[in-house]
């Protein structure tokens, strides 16, 4: 899987005070899932990113000069439209805690902002004749005390919605793992991955600064292929693949992030028929 309060987005009207609400820890709390409509809730969701990818994970980012201290910003912010998730609870101890964000970018807004944030770590002419029915998901972020799962099946139920709402058919994005090791269980799961994930030679991009692993790419294969135990998949990623996502190609290396990014994508089609009800859950009247 990087908006304005000006951000065109069709489901604002309709959605904006919808909720879908589920049982997380501590037991009485419940889930609220809406858009961001404001500049305030946007700043929200920018705090929310700098505590994870900054503070938790590392990264050394270059916002937008003048974006104030604490905050994730970039360029592509301006053009997405933000999903938020909030915790609340009727004692009142939880009240609309930010808790998880993503960020969506739809076809007619990659167009006015020059391309996809992908397009800027992977050459995605090959997808050339996808874009116009994709959007593009990125800076998933779920704060530390509420990675129970349920905040990623809220936001990805909003996002079934919303891909309904717009008549979009393709998900693209990118899905970080960390480089502590110097990339060598990143360069692990990719070699795992590709024998059964990878999409069909036409659509596969290629990295602009692809990730160098930790040992020899092909000593790294042939150990992978002949004796290795399958590799640690991150949460994400697992989620992804189980709901029919395949590889795009290798991994770029993203230096401001220290990650190796994979490219991957989800048709609505492909999901599997048991993920479907809660991804493509009908939209509330």
């Amino acid at each position: 899987m990087k908006d304005s309060p000006a951000t065109e987005s069709l489901l604002r009207s309709a959605q904006h005070s919808a909720a879908v609400a589920s049982r997380l820890e501590p037991e009485g709390a419940r889930l609220l899932v809406s858009w961001a409509a404001s500049e305030s809730e946007l700043r929200e969701a920018q705090r929310l990113r700098y505590r994870v990818f900054v503070t938790e994970m590392g990264a050394c980012l270059s916002p937008p000069a003048g974006t104030p201290a604490g905050l994730d910003a970039d360029y592509f912010d301006a053009y997405c439209d933000h999903l938020l998730v909030r915790a609340v609870s009727h004692d009142e101890t939880i009240d609309g805690r930010l808790v998880g964000t993503y960020r969506v970018l739809p076809p007619s807004a990659a167009l006015r902002a020059g391309g996809f944030y992908a397009d800027t770590e992977f050459d995605l002419a090959p997808l050339a004749g996808l874009r116009a029915q994709a959007v593009e998901l990125g800076r998933a972020c779920v704060d530390p005390e509420w990675r129970s799962g349920s905040v990623i099946m809220a936001l990805w139920s909003a996002l079934g919605r919303y891909m309904q709402a717009h008549k979009l058919e393709t998900m693209i994005g990118s899905a970080s793992i960390g480089l502590a090791d110097g990339g060598l269980s990143a360069g692990r799961l990719w070699q795992h991955l590709r024998c059964n994930h990878l999409v069909e030679l036409r659509l596969r991009v290629r990295p602009y600064t692809p990730l160098v692993y930790g040992a020899d790419t092909v000593g790294l294969a042939a150990s992978v292929r002949i004796s290795s135990p399958v590799p640690v998949m991150p949460p994400l990623i697992k989620g992804y693949l189980r709901c029919g996502a395949r590889l795009l190609g290798p991994p770029a290396f993203d230096a401001a992030f220290n990650t190796a990014d994979l490219p991957m994508m989800m048709r609505l089609d492909d999901l599997p028929a048991r993920h479907r009800a809660h991804f493509l859950r009908a939209t509330a009247s």
